[in-house]
């Protein structure tokens, strides 16, 4: 079974349905989807400067990770953090044997060397280098939820002690030189974090009721996560997998500036996508390359500007842009396919499914993905 499949995509996307602080009132939803991508934002960030600091970053290693905490954390539901890493904790062998037959039944037939090395990090200490990136960035996605709630919330019980305990966790990774920047105000690194954020208050498909409704972040994630899959069923390079990845990530990060523009009045408008495209690139040079250090612009231009093209660049590597751009239809695909299946429809995504469909089914290399519309077509969602 490649790696790649209808059955844990629905596992990342389900995950959409988890609320976080539903026990608080809340100026916005906030979902584990968008957390977890987030997260793998921030750590890139944290990454970056690690290496900036002279150390090497197992890039594969972080995000396979970090997709590995993802998984564990979705199928343990919605437990707050205090009693999720208490019982983690004082139940380890437990929880890992559910974790791992919770896996193999939400996703029966997963490539087994994706399977052995996530049994392998559930049982491992989670000490390297990149655990304590994916733990950083956890922290720091959460404290960026909870000042957003904060100032909702002064008057309940226990709420000073909440922000204590994610500061002390945040304090313990001081040791990566990025946990400062991030955590100074107003700082370059605190704007750029803050800037991905925004990204969790963009609904897709916002002009049509849709359940769960999704985000522009927790879309990017999806995509990001099916083409790693992907990379590892086609063994690409490692170079190629952190292109893949980190473009999939950041490939909508311009729509902070722009807000999305559905793809029928892009492609029926004359002129309207080149426009756009040349109004985002310099969005992108004026207000998100002044965020991060002038030695990476080269490297995020490669990433965020044309991230459907395939290129083959003498300094960056491999890029699968048409790859990418599948698992961009996929994700789209899933987001209205699934709102269906839930029982909550409209012209506009019937509309969209069929539409989308068509084109998938026309994309006859790299990813199958008419196999896994049928794989979607055959689960009980």
């Amino acid at each position: 079974m490649p790696a790649l499949n209808a059955h844990i995509l629905y596992l990342f996307f389900d995950s959409a349905n988890m609320h976080r602080w539903n026990d608080h009132l809340r100026p916005v939803d906030l979902t584990e989807m968008d957390k977890q991508a987030h997260k793998a934002a921030i750590s890139w960030l944290l990454g970056k400067y690690e290496e900036k600091n002279g150390r090497k970053v197992d890039w594969r290693r972080l995000i396979e990770h970090q997709m590995f905490s993802f998984i564990q954390r979705s199928v343990m539901t919605d437990l707050k953090p205090q009693v999720f890493h208490k019982i983690v904790q004082d139940r380890k062998a437990e929880v890992n044997a559910f974790v791992i037959s919770e896996f193999d039944r939400l996703v029966p037939d997963s490539d087994p060397g994706f399977r052995d090395r996530l049994v392998s990090y559930l049982d491992s200490d989670s000490r390297s280098l990149e655990d304590e990136i994916v733990r950083a960035a956890h922290y720091l996605a959460t404290r960026w939820e909870f000042n957003l709630i904060y100032d909702s919330n002064r008057s309940l019980y226990g709420i000073d002690v909440t922000r204590q305990e994610i500061d002390e966790q945040i304090d313990q990774h001081r040791d990566l030189a990025g946990v400062s920047e991030i955590t100074t105000e107003r700082s370059n690194a605190f704007n750029f974090v803050d800037l991905i954020g925004q990204l969790r208050f963009q609904q897709r498909w916002a002009r049509t009721p849709r359940i769960p409704k999704t985000t522009v972040l927790g879309h990017s994630l999806l995509v990001a996560n099916a083409m790693y899959l992907h990379d590892i069923d086609s063994g690409a390079s490692d170079r190629q997998i952190y292109n893949d990845y980190y473009t999939g990530l950041f490939h909508d990060l311009p729509e902070v500036l722009t807000k999305d523009v559905i793809t029928p009045i892009k492609v029926n408008v004359s002129g309207l996508a080149s426009v756009l495209e040349e109004y985002e690139r310099i969005l992108v040079e004026e207000k998100i390359l002044p965020l991060i250090d002038p030695d990476w612009h080269d490297e995020f231009r490669f990433m965020v500007l044309d991230p459907f093209s395939d290129e083959d660049d003498e300094r960056f590597g491999i890029r699968n842009g048409y790859d990418l751009k599948t698992c961009d239809n996929l994700a789209a695909y899933m987001e209205a396919f699934i709102s269906i299946r839930y029982g909550v429809s409209s012209t506009t995504l019937r509309d969209g499914v069929a539409d989308t469909r068509q084109r998938l089914s026309q994309r006859k290399k790299g990813i199958d993905a008419s196999g896994i519309m049928a794989e979607l077509d055959a689960m009980h969602i």
